[in-house]
């Protein structure tokens, strides 16, 4: 558990940080990720360049179309933002149940999205809130809809060079009325399934919904299945209960000691519903 020989430097801005990366090198936000990794020699950066001092890429702020949430805010900032819990209530709820208080402490929302975890909460939380990732680079920035930006296994859409800034989430009624259930993995508290769901009612019918899940596969998805089959109906215990279709999506559902392909899939579709009967 002990890692590669690395240097260790410390960026004061975007640009600064932007200016030290090479090919061998990596962005240290929190750690809760990277840090095990390289102990375990899963990663082994000769350059550590940290940017979690960075005021430029931490807070939360609203907008008049969109809720603005720095790279560098941590879980534990998420969990307590009024903000989010007014307009869109899943990022609190998932907030909170990430990790233990140290992790949420210091664990960040943007270094958890480069890394990019099958197991982590984020990815179902954005994919269901249609958010945007504001993606910086020393040619300038870039924006990516959250749809394009989880690649596969721990993949993004994120090229060398690159580091996530903050994340623009819309404004919308789908997420004020937002809510996220996960089943958890007991000591890590990672999702075994996690199920986010963003819907725009009108009273009890379903305008539009988002539906999106970690936890199955190599990376989050939407469930466009149960989407349009809630689309123009009324949400409740009876339209809940009686989706029964395939919350996979056709992707490939992973499987390890703690649940069976089986078992992973009966939980998505148990946890879909919980999610949704959270908006009731």
């Amino acid at each position: 558990m002990i890692p590669n020989s690395f240097q260790y430097k410390k960026a004061s801005s975007v640009s600064e940080a932007l200016s030290m990366m090479d090919d061998d090198s990596q962005i240290l936000g929190g750690g809760h990720s990277l840090i095990p990794a390289m102990k375990l020699r899963l990663n082994s950066p000769e350059t550590l360049i940290d940017i979690s001092k960075i005021d430029s890429i931490r807070g939360i702020k609203l907008n008049e179309k969109s809720i603005s949430i720095g790279a560098g805010t941590t879980h534990a900032e998420i969990a307590a933002s009024d903000i989010l819990a007014e307009h869109a209530p899943m990022f609190v709820q998932a907030a909170s149940e990430i990790g233990d208080i140290q992790v949420r402490n210091v664990g960040t929302i943007g270094g958890s999205m480069a890394h990019a975890d099958p197991a982590a909460d984020w990815p179902a939380v954005l994919v269901a809130s249609d958010a945007q990732v504001i993606i910086q680079s020393s040619e300038g920035s870039r924006e990516v809809d959250i749809d394009q930006f989880f690649t596969g296994f721990y993949g993004t859409a994120l090229q060398r060079g690159e580091i996530i800034t903050s994340i623009r989430v819309p404004l919308t009624a789908g997420n004020r009325h937002s809510a996220y259930a996960k089943f958890k993995q007991p000591a890590s508290r990672f999702a075994i399934v996690g199920c986010a769901v963003a819907a725009d009612m009108d009273g009890t019918t379903v305008n539009e919904i988002r539906i999106g899940m970690t936890g199955l596969s190599e990376s989050a998805f939407r469930v466009t299945s149960a989407e349009s089959a809630l689309k123009g109906q009324a949400l409740s215990e009876a339209s809940i209960n009686g989706l029964d279709g395939d919350v996979t999506e056709g992707t490939s559902v992973m499987y390890d000691h703690y649940a069976s392909v089986k078992y992973r899939t009966h939980l998505g579709r148990v946890f879909m519903k919980r999610a949704l009967k959270k908006l009731l």
